[in-house]
């Protein structure tokens, strides 16, 4: 009887060691897949706040793009407005990413707006925003391609369900991204 005691015990020790083990690693995985979600933020504020002085600029010489204007302004307000790693953050952004392209056409069509030092500057800084945030976005979604993982396969899908873990929505290409951009020479 002792012997059955102690078999049970030595199980049941076992087996909550596993729970914890598992439970960690999911909580290990979670907050990478924050941390990766606030390194995107970072690259996100820093083009939002660039966003209003390149419409600005290309405003000045533009003004019949009023509805562009708005558009991208309307955009960057709904991008700012939700803050946590959502759909609808995503869909903002998402549509922030279309509208920008168009902008810069809008730009590239007015020899005076390409020759302004001023735009050239901010172009160069939207590009390199561009390209960090494009980084944080692989980051992002290899950091919740590994959490899903461990939210979705046995056994450690048996822990996630008990406490809740639910998987994460990878943080995708807008449409216009998928469209290949034309080069005007």
């Amino acid at each position: 009887m002792e012997g059955a005691i102690l078999v049970f015990v030595l199980f049941a020790g076992f087996a909550l060691l596993v729970l914890v083990i598992i439970y960690n690693g999911h909580v290990n995985r979670r907050n990478a897949v924050d941390y990766a979600y606030s390194s995107i933020d970072v690259q996100l504020k820093k083009r939002w706040d660039l966003v209003p002085n390149l419409v600005n600029t290309v405003k000045s010489y533009a003004n019949h793009e009023r509805a562009l204007f708005e558009e991208i302004t309307t955009a960057r307000q709904q991008a700012r407005s939700v803050h946590d790693a959502s759909a609808e953050r995503f869909d903002h952004e998402r549509e922030l990413d279309d509208k920008l392209p168009r902008l810069i056409a809008v730009a590239e069509s007015y020899p005076e707006i390409k020759a302004d030092k001023q735009f050239l500057n901010l172009q160069r800084n939207l590009t390199e925003i561009e390209a960090q945030i494009a980084a944080a976005r692989r980051a992002y979604n290899a950091s919740v391609m590994d959490y899903n993982n461990g939210v979705d396969m046995f056994p450690s899908s048996i822990v996630a369900g008990m406490f809740g873990f639910s998987r994460r929505q990878h943080f995708e290409v807008s449409d216009g991204e998928r469209v290949p951009q034309q080069v005007h020479v």
